[in-house]
Parts: C-alpha cells; sequence; structure tokens
C-alpha cells in the first residue's frame, strides 16, 4: 500500500470535498454566460463550471492572471476567438495569455485556475 492510499486517507477525511452543479450557485457574468464555482482552496486554487448559452460571447478580453487557466470543454463547442474546440477539449492558457469566450452553439466548460 503506498504512503497515500492508507485507510485513514479515504472520502470521509477532512479536506475530501464535492460539489453538485446542480446545487452551485449561479452568477451571471455576462448575457447568457453563467459561472458555478465548485472549490476554492487555502492557497487560491479555484474550479469552476461555465454555462454559456447559444451566441453568447464574452465583453471585452479574458486575461488570464495570476496564473493560467485550465479548461475542459465538457459539452457543445467553444471558441476562443481564434478557433473551435469540440466537446472532450482541453486546453491549457498559460498566464499573461488572453481570449475572448464565445459560442455559437452554447457549451459547458470545467475551469480550474491553479493559482488562484
Amino acid at each position: 500500500m503506498t504512503e497515500l492510499a492508507r485507510p485513514e486517507n479515504n472520502p470521509q477525511m477532512a479536506g475530501y470535498i464535492w460539489a453538485s452543479v446542480d446545487e452551485a450557485p449561479s452568477k451571471e457574468l455576462f448575457p447568457g454566460i453563467r459561472l458555478r464555482p465548485l472549490w476554492k482552496g487555502s492557497d487560491g486554487a479555484a474550479a469552476y463550471v461555465l454555462e454559456m448559452d447559444a451566441g453568447s460571447h464574452w465583453q471585452g478580453v479574458d486575461v488570464h492572471e495570476p496564473g493560467p487557466e485550465e479548461v475542459f470543454v465538457v459539452s457543445g463547442t467553444f471558441n476562443d476567438g481564434v478557433r473551435d474546440y469540440p466537446a472532450g477539449s482541453f486546453i491549457h492558457a498559460p498566464a499573461g495569455s488572453w481570449h475572448v469566450p464565445q459560442t455559437a452553439t452554447g457549451c459547458t466548460l470545467f475551469l480550474f485556475y491553479p493559482l488562484g
């Protein structure tokens, strides 16, 4: 058994967190774009679900600061202002990069910010 697989390191230990997207509060960022927080770590790292209705777009430029943004396209097709990413796509946007999120079809994204 590895050190991390000890019996006391199980789904009932302190710090083990789970969230339901359906129960996460929804905040409208722009018309047709909603953010649902799933988790925030003590170090600033955070996980979200972003829902974008068909034809919606970010108002302005989305700059990745202070760190990178990790995106997984759960459903639909996401466009970063340059190309389309279908469901199942993973995007790593390094710190300091930017894009203009948009979608013609609607999409759901899982977002992870390792540095907040």
